[in-house]
C-alpha cells in the first residue's frame, strides 16, 4: 500500500517528508527550503544588507512599465526597479495575450544561459494580478515531463514500445491492466510524450513507480518550495493520492497538482540546462526616489543545483521534441503545407489542456526550450479560456518563439501575422490589427 504524500512549502511538513527522497535530494531539499539560499558566482550586494526594507521588498510585477527601453516595476515606497525584461518580447508578449481575447494567462520567457527572464507578462480581467507567480491552475499534461524524468530514472527505455487503448479524456480502472485484445495501438516513450498519451504515462507510473520515486522527482524539480526569485512566488503542489488509480492519474496530469508559469518555465529552464537547477533573475537594479542606485543584482550565472542527471535530462529533451515534430503541438508550429514556421530550429515543449466543468475553464498549458540542442530560452504560456476560444497557450508559445527568432536573424524564420519586428529604441512591435485569426 502506498502511503499518501503531499508536497507543501511550509518548513515542517519539509521535514516531516525528506523521508521519502532518495539521500542525494535532501540537500536541495534543505537548499530550496532556506529563505536565502548559497549559490555559486557572486553574492549580491552588500548594499542591501543594509537597507531597511530590503531591496526587493514589495516589488510589484503586476504592474510593469514597458513604455520605455527600459523596463521598470515599483517597489517599496518610491523605489524603482528595473528590470532584466527585453522591451520586444515583454511587449510581444502582452499584446499576443490581450489580442487572444483570454480570461485569463500568462507568458514567463528567460534566457538558458544567464536565469536573466526576458518576457514576464500576465494578463486578466479586473483588477491587475502577476498571474505568472501564481499557482493557481493545474499542472495538466506538463505533469508528465515530472513523471518521465521518473521514469527515466526507473529504467524506462525511450526506444520501447508500449501498447495501449483509450485514455483519450480519462483514465478508468481498466486502462491500468494491459489488455492484448484491446490494445491495438502502440507508441515509445518519446511519442507518448509527444502525444500525450494519458494510458501509456498512468499505466507505466502504476507499474514502475511509486510515491517515493514520483515524488521525488517532482520536489527536485521544484515542486512543493519557494524557489528563489526576485518576487514572491507561490509554490507549485503536488499530492501523491494513496488509492492506486488517483495515483495513476495524477502521473498522467489529472488533476492533484497546481503550477505556475514561473515554475514551469523553471523546470524546462533545469532540462535545457541538463538536469541543473539555475536561478533566475528579474531585476537589473534598483533606484531610490532621486534616481540612485541601491542595489545591483549579481551579473554571474547563479547555479543552485544539479536536480537531474544529464542522461535523464538529455532523454527528456528528446521526449519532449516529439510534440512539436509530430505531437499535440505540430500543427501550431507549421503552417498547413507541414511546413516550420521555425525551421531548422529543433524545438522541446509539452502542452497540457484540462477542462474545469464547475466555471466552464478551459486550461491550457506550453512548456518548453528552444533549440532543444543548444537551448536558448526556456519558455512557458499559460491561456485560460472561458466560453469560445481563439488562441491556446500552444499558439502563444509559437508566437513568441517565432518573434524571439526573427529578431534574431535567424534564416528562414518570419514574423507572425500582426507583427512585423521592432526597433530597438522603444518602439512596440506594430500589430496589423486589433484582431487575430481564429485558430
Amino acid at each position: 500500500m502506498r502511503q499518501g504524500v503531499a508536497i507543501f512549502a511550509a518548513a515542517a511538513i519539509v521535514a516531516a517528508s525528506l523521508p521519502v527522497l532518495r539521500e542525494h535530494d535532501e540537500s536541495l531539499v534543505a537548499l530550496l527550503s532556506k529563505a536565502k539560499i548559497a549559490v555559486t558566482g557572486t553574492k549580491p550586494e552588500k548594499k542591501e544588507d543594509k537597507l531597511d526594507p530590503p531591496a526587493l521588498a514589495e516589488l510589484d510585477l503586476a504592474n510593469i512599465d514597458d513604455r520605455r527601453d527600459v523596463i521598470t516595476a515599483p517597489a517599496h515606497g518610491k523605489r524603482t526597479a528595473e528590470l532584466t525584461l527585453d522591451p520586444v518580447y515583454q511587449r510581444a508578449a502582452t499584446s499576443i495575450l490581450r489580442r487572444g481575447e483570454i480570461h485569463e494567462g500568462a507568458v514567463v520567457m528567460t534566457d538558458v544561459q544567464t536565469g536573466r527572464v526576458l518576457a514576464w507578462s500576465s494578463f486578466n480581467r479586473g483588477r491587475a494580478r502577476d498571474i505568472a507567480a501564481e499557482a493557481t491552475y493545474p499542472t495538466a499534461s506538463v505533469m508528465k515531463v515530472v513523471t518521465g524524468a521518473a521514469l527515466v530514472e526507473a529504467g524506462v527505455p525511450l526506444n520501447q514500445e508500449f501498447c495501449y487503448y483509450g485514455g483519450k479524456s480519462g483514465i478508468e480502472e481498466r486502462d491500468l491492466t494491459p489488455d492484448e485484445g484491446r490494445d491495438k495501438y502502440c507508441a515509445t516513450l518519446g511519442r507518448a510524450m509527444g502525444r500525450s498519451l494519458n494510458v501509456i504515462f498512468a499505466r507505466l507510473a502504476d507499474q514502475k513507480l511509486d510515491q517515493q520515486k514520483l515524488g521525488s522527482a517532482a520536489k527536485r524539480l521544484g515542486f512543493g518550495f519557494e524557489i528563489p526569485f526576485d518576487a514572491p512566488i507561490a509554490p507549485s503542489m503536488v499530492e501523491l493520492p494513496d488509492e492506486r488509480l488517483e495515483f495513476a492519474r495524477t502521473a498522467a496530469g489529472f488533476w492533484h497538482t497546481t503550477l505556475s508559469p514561473f515554475q514551469a518555465t523553471n523546470v524546462a529552464l533545469t532540462v535545457a540546462n541538463k538536469g541543473v537547477m539555475i536561478r533566475s533573475r528579474i531585476v537589473d537594479r534598483v533606484l531610490d526616489e532621486e534616481g540612485q542606485v541601491i542595489w545591483e543584482a549579481p551579473k554571474e550565472r547563479e547555479e543552485l543545483k544539479r536536480v537531474l542527471d544529464e542522461k535523464t535530462a538529455w532523454s527528456l529533451a528528446r521526449m519532449m521534441e516529439q510534440t512539436v515534430l509530430g505531437g499535440t503541438s505540430f500543427q501550431t508550429f507549421h503552417d498547413r503545407a507541414g511546413r516550420p514556421f521555425i525551421p531548422d530550429v529543433p524545438i522541446a515543449g509539452k502542452t497540457g489542456t484540462l477542462s474545469n466543468k464547475k466555471n466552464g475553464d478551459l486550461i491550457t498549458w506550453w512548456v518548453g526550450f528552444a533549440p532543444s540542442d543548444k537551448p536558448e530560452v526556456a519558455l512557458s504560456a499559460l491561456v485560460v479560456n472561458r466560453g469560445p476560444w481563439r488562441i491556446k497557450g500552444t499558439h502563444v508559445a509559437s508566437d513568441m518563439l517565432r518573434i524571439y527568432f526573427a529578431d534574431r536573424g535567424r534564416a528562414g524564420v518570419s514574423y507572425p501575422p500582426g507583427f512585423r519586428g521592432e526597433k530597438r529604441r522603444g518602439k512596440e512591435p506594430e500589430a496589423a490589427g486589433d484582431k487575430t485569426a481564429s485558430r
